[in-house]
């Protein structure tokens, strides 16, 4: 199977389960069950009162940034910045509240590297980590998918626009390596993504850890917290038999059912590329045959635009990449603003691990040892984006 069959697969499964759960967004399991039995379809109606077939805030922030990457050819965050204004001037149905204050701050004339940051300084712990990055953060494993450290610095810097805490831009680092790994049928995707970024938040680490295998499904959660959406949806995506299994499996358990079922969409699709997402649910969407042809095009640009970037799969490489200067750099423990002044510092450490790492996409066999499983949080955030 093609690089550009799973490119393809991946955007048009991201936009399907995006459609399938939005109807019953907010809707516990037990809601779902006593309305539609298992839902399975597209249907009208419900959340937001749309045609079945319609797409949210999810699919049209992936178009923005798919669509960036093919007009400039390549990442331009100030371009990227400028779609998503036009996209809320717009006025959408749906947008997140971190995702809709940061794009408030760039159409004030904030600078992309510095608008998510004042969103993230000014929220309390447990509502500053949303999902609404790391749900349309996928067109740029299509588009880097073939290396890796450009692709992580790609998946941060992009995430930053609306959500810069770690646990968003190392968690959208972290899917994007996946889905890349998963387009090139190599083995343990998540293990070998999760074994090349850098700076791992702990939190996010454990959860992700064991994934799929080492993970009780009866203990995930469907909330707006990026932690939740990552381990459900990698849960979802890479335990499922078919890609239709996975995504109808994530929008069923409730809870913020279009994000959860849009990220499992986009890694089943990549998985199994886009003749298994099901033919009567990409008919139905309003913007697929846009989806698959960007995902066509971000494919066919993948390969000739390493030229000019570093191959990640040549030995002997340095962990570390050069700052440009003038460039703002959020760790784990403190974000930088305007004259090197410190906003705000926070309690996120990475976890070190003593051997990094090795590089990826080269196959290797995968990690061995015993896998931990994930940790017990005693407060999470339950709005979402």
């Amino acid at each position: 199977m093609t690089t550009g069959n799973k490119a393809k697969g991946c955007l048009l499964g991201l936009a399907c389960g995006d459609a399938l759960g939005r109807p019953v967004e907010f809707r516990s399991r037990a809601q779902i069950e006593r309305e539609y039995g298992r839902l399975t379809e597209m249907v009208g109606g419900g959340t937001h009162g749309k045609p079945a077939g319609t797409v949210t805030d999810d699919t049209d922030l992936a178009l923005c940034i798919a669509r960036s990457l093919v007009d400039r050819d390549g990442f331009d965050p100030e371009d990227v910045g400028d779609r998503f204004v036009a996209w809320l001037d717009s006025g959408p149905f749906d947008v997140g509240l971190t995702t809709a204050d940061a794009i408030r701050n760039l159409k004030r004339g904030v600078p992309w590297d510095e608008a998510g940051h004042r969103v993230w300084n000014t929220r309390p712990d447990g509502s500053n980590a949303g999902n609404g990055s790391v749900v349309r953060c996928v067109p740029h494993a299509i588009r880097f998918g073939d290396d890796w450290d450009e692709l992580e610095r790609v998946s941060r810097d992009s995430s930053r626009i609306t959500h810069a805490d770690p646990r968003c831009t190392t968690g959208c680092a972290i899917l994007n390596c996946t889905i890349a790994a998963l387009a090139r049928d190599i083995t343990d995707p998540l293990g070998r993504a999760l074994a090349h970024v850098d700076d791992v938040p702990g939190e996010l680490e454990d959860a992700l850890e064991g994934v799929p295998d080492e993970l009780d499904a009866t203990a995930l959660e469907n909330t707006g917290y990026v932690v939740h959406t990552l381990q459900a949806g990698l849960y979802h995506g890479l335990s499922a038999t078919t890609a239709e299994e996975g995504t109808v499996a994530a929008v069923n358990t409730g809870g913020d059912t279009d994000t959860l079922g849009a990220v499992t969409g986009a890694i089943v699709g990549a998985r199994f590329g886009v003749e298994a997402v099901p033919e009567r649910w990409r008919n139905q969407l309003t913007v697929g045959d846009e989806l698959g042809d960007l995902g066509a095009e971000l494919a066919s640009t993948s390969d000739c635009a390493l030229s000019t970037v570093r191959r990640l799969s040549r030995p002997g490489r340095s962990n570390r990449r050069p700052v440009p200067p003038g460039t703002r750099v959020l760790t784990a423990t403190a974000v930088t603003g305007t004259c090197g002044r410190t906003l705000r510092s926070r309690s996120i450490t990475p976890r070190s691990r003593p051997e990094r790492r090795a590089r990826c996409p080269t196959r290797s066999p995968p990690r061995s040892g015993p896998v931990p499983t994930r940790s017990t949080r005693s407060s999470t955030p339950r709005r979402r984006r």
